[in-house]
């Protein structure tokens, strides 16, 4: 499980990092809002932990960038104790909200209620319009009609639907699904991109992998 944690503090976050390291969580610390868009847009983490007085951008305004195109829980760790930014932060859809100061052992708690969630979430079903993958049982269906794909074709199709609405650049995919340093020279995006559509968009009616010229590629449903 791999946490991104924005915290601006020093001390609070290396005891942090220390603490649910050594509770088997990689975690991944940034001190600023901006760095939290950049690592969340680059890599897929299964829980945020935020503090909203963030430096660059507060959380607050993190967090309504980050919805809704990203999907991962986001735990609020703040000072701010009114009710109304209780209320504010879950209504620009954190999944949860503790007040600091706070006992190690009740964050640790709250952070595996949520990493369960979201796993039990992914572990059943990823799907846009009549597009569908079984993660169980690593079964993908259109309209009902079984498409076979192989291994790369379908970390790509998770990749887009776990990134639904969101463009996603060469280098950023390339990245993801090759874990390889993006080289101009090489088409191995485009190639695979390519072979993805004949299976899921070209003997159905309405496409859903689009490409956007100059930025990459994007998988929505358009009307």
């Amino acid at each position: 499980m791999r946490i991104l944690l924005a915290e601006d503090e020093i001390h609070a976050g290396e005891y942090l990092v220390k603490g649910l390291g050594e509770n088997g969580l990689l975690v991944d610390w940034v001190r600023n809002g901006l760095d939290v868009i950049h690592q969340a847009a680059s890599i897929d983490y299964d829980l945020v932990i935020l503090d909203v007085g963030l430096p660059g951008l507060d959380g607050w305004e993190v967090l309504r960038r980050l919805r809704p195109a990203q999907t991962m829980p986001v735990l609020f760790l703040t000072a701010r104790d009114r009710v109304e930014d209780r209320v504010k932060g879950l209504e620009l859809g954190a999944n949860d909200y503790l007040i600091k100061p706070f006992a190690f052992s009740e964050l640790l708690a709250r952070v595996h209620v949520q990493l369960r969630r979201g796993k039990q979430q992914e572990l059943e079903m990823l799907s846009l319009a009549d597009l569908e993958v079984h993660l169980l049982r690593r079964r993908v269906e259109r309209s009902g009609q079984r498409i076979d794909l192989t291994a790369k074709e379908y970390a790509l199709l998770l990749l887009f639907l776990r990134r639904k609405g969101e463009v996603l650049s060469r280098t950023l995919i390339a990245e993801q699904v090759w874990d390889m340093n993006f080289d101009s020279d090489t088409n191995v995006v485009e190639v695979a991109i390519r072979r993805l559509r004949a299976k899921i968009d070209e003997p159905f009616d309405t496409p859903l992998l689009h490409t956007v010229r100059g930025f990459g590629y994007v998988m929505e449903q358009r009307p």
